[in-house]
């Protein structure tokens, strides 16, 4: 055979491969609202900048595609590994060399230290090749592990992902789904309803909105496609590629809110609810906060913005919700999001406004002194740059757990609003004055007046800041200013802990 004759079965290898599952599957796609693995990569990365890798991996000459992609290109200038699995080869089911060629591009980002973004949409094991289908999602999982804090994982759930299969995703770093097409399930509907007799649809079961809201596995829930696509582009613009790294800088933007409407937004009655994220819209630069998980446990809000061109990492109780107390889903919340962005070196704000860890017997009997330690341990354990700002209520153990000095924080601000104290005010002299409240000739105007000296002489600041536990008590039109100064003193801080294996995070 000479070279011609090999250039042209080499072109009819590469047909075969570009052409996936053949014209009837991609339409099968189309029709769901799905793209192709190439189209969504295409639109993925930079143009033209997609290298493809383990092109003619295949179980054999004649059959070359494994339903997978796997390769690396430029996003916004950056090197980023991927995978994509091709629902139209063999439903992107998953067998010995799919995952071979997933665990190689895998070792490939973490060598180069460099993101590895997974876009699942696969049938689940390829149940002919039994042990060995089982062993390459075992492969997968290990080197998910081994890159956990090294570089970023990024998955993007864009058709089915059962079984085992969901495992992988549960291990990185952050989840996006496609509203309407995407599911994510360990059972599907059929078993659950052999056995527990419960009728549930795949969507209500394993979908975006269940993930995003209900169960909070995914943190981000795309329209479609392409928008869940540019979900993934904002995100990785805040993140360093790898541990190694510092965030990435970008051109100052002051915020689009006017500083003069920060007094405008903490209530003057301490029980009237607001947005925190009209305050933290006022501080980041072009008023742009990316949320990560807004629809789970609501009542505390995490996301990426930049102060002054610097990505950080933003966590605040949410007043609007459950009076931004903690429980035990905003606790993992937080205290994940926490040792991610101290795993990758983001500096971390944190907006306080808690009245405390929601009470009830749900609550204690859910393992609330559990999940509240792990915030605990999170904002201990991470030796990123820690600024707290307390806006209003900063009550009890939970004052302490949302960052305050004694955890660390390395600098503490504080609104003239705030209040520390160990209880509410309100609590506290129904506790401490209730015989004199029992005696006054009006119960209700003794109370009222003993909750405002109490007010006055312990729930402020200036109690704690004469102690040294707050830093400084701020006008909040200068906020902005004050985070901006805080960040650029601790730009070279280091901080060391004792040499150990690992802790023994509370999970």
């Amino acid at each position: 055979m000479g070279i011609q004759e090999k250039l042209e079965q080499l072109q009819v290898l590469r047909d075969k491969v570009q052409s996936g599952g053949g014209e009837k599957k991609i339409a099968k796609q189309y029709k769901v609202g799905k793209k192709t693995a190439r189209e969504r990569i295409n639109y993925l990365f930079d143009p033209d900048t997609f290298r493809e890798i383990d092109v003619y991996t295949g179980d054999s000459i004649n059959n070359p595609s494994e339903g997978v992609v796997t390769g690396y290109g430029l996003i916004n200038g950056r090197k980023v590994y991927i995978y994509a699995q091709d629902f139209t080869v063999n439903g992107g089911s998953l067998g010995k060399i799919h995952a071979l060629k997933i665990c190689n591009v895998m070792d490939l980002a973490l060598k180069m230290g460099a993101p590895i973004i997974g876009l699942n949409d696969s049938g689940g094991a390829r149940i002919q090749e039994g042990v060995e289908a089982l062993n390459g999602y075992g492969e997968i999982f290990f080197r998910n592990t081994i890159a956990s804090g090294v570089i970023p994982q990024l998955s993007v759930i864009m058709g089915p992902c059962a079984g085992g299969a969901v495992y992988s995703p549960a291990l990185t770093d952050f989840i996006f789904m496609v509203d309407g097409t995407s599911q994510m399930f360990i059972t599907g509907p059929q078993v659950i309803k052999a056995v527990t007799m419960e009728e549930v649809t795949m969507e209500q079961l394993g979908g975006a909105l269940t993930h995003n809201q209900t169960s909070g596995v995914a943190h981000f829930m795309g329209e479609d496609e392409e928008h869940c696509l540019d979900m993934v582009k904002q995100l990785l613009s805040f993140l360093p590629f790898n541990n190694l790294e510092e965030p990435p800088c970008y051109a100052v933007r002051e915020p689009e809110v006017d500083r003069e409407e920060l007094l405008n937004i903490v209530p003057d009655k301490p029980q009237k609810p607001y947005d925190v994220k009209k305050i933290i819209y006022a501080l980041v630069d072009g008023s742009e906060f990316l949320e990560v998980l807004p629809r789970y446990a609501k009542n505390a809000v995490v996301g990426f913005a930049r102060v002054n061109g610097q990505s950080v990492g933003i966590i605040a109780n949410q007043p609007s919700f459950m009076a931004g107390s903690l429980d035990i889903n905003a606790s993992d919340k937080i205290s994940r999001f926490i040792r991610f962005c101290d795993a990758f070196n983001i500096p971390l704000v944190t907006f306080m406004d808690v009245p405390g860890f929601l009470p009830g017997t749900a609550q204690e009997f859910g393992g609330i002194i559990r999940h509240g330690a792990k915030v605990l341990y999170a904002y201990s354990e991470a030796t990123v740059p820690k600024i707290t700002v307390i806006l209003r209520k900063a009550y009890g153990g939970a004052y302490i757990a949302m960052c305050s000095s004694s955890l660390r924080a390395d600098i503490v601000y504080a609104w003239p609003t705030s209040e520390i104290a160990v209880m509410g005010p309100e609590g506290a002299v129904n506790i401490i004055n209730r015989n004199e409240i029992a005696d006054a000739k009006n119960s209700e105007e003794e109370r009222d007046r003993l909750v405002q000296e109490y007010r006055d002489n312990f729930a402020n600041p200036y109690v704690a800041s004469a102690r040294g536990y707050v830093s400084e008590v701020i006008d909040p039109r200068d906020t902005r200013v004050k985070i901006i100064d805080a960040l650029n003193m601790l730009s070279s801080k280091r901080e060391y802990r004792p040499r150990k294996k690992h802790g023994n995070l509370p999970v």
